[in-house]
């Protein structure tokens, strides 16, 4: 389950389903990935349920080694931290960004 969004894009593609940020063409993806995050409980569960083409689920390493991140289209991810079944600070970025 989703319990905290880290940032204002991924907020707005929870609760609207748009953003002024992300992409149009990826905004359905972006959604996706977020409502089986939001019913999904383990990380193993998200590789079952949560495998489209080239989602690209791993760890995350240095300064984000406590975040997991999923592909929408690359460079676009959603990173997050998991704990007890609980996906937080749920940020939609472009982390290999400069």
């Amino acid at each position: 389950m989703i319990v905290s969004f880290g940032n204002k894009l991924a907020k707005d593609i929870w609760e609207t389903n748009s953003s002024k940020t992300l992409p149009r063409e990826l905004w359905i993806r972006a959604k996706a990935l977020l409502t089986i995050m939001h019913y999904t409980s383990t990380i193993n569960d998200l590789k079952i349920k949560g495998q489209p083409p080239n989602i690209r689920l791993h760890k995350l390493q240095g300064n984000k080694k406590d975040y997991w991140s999923v592909t929408i289209q690359l460079p676009w991810c959603i990173t997050f931290k998991f704990k007890n079944g609980e996906f937080s600070d749920v940020v939609i970025e472009n982390y290999h960004r400069g």
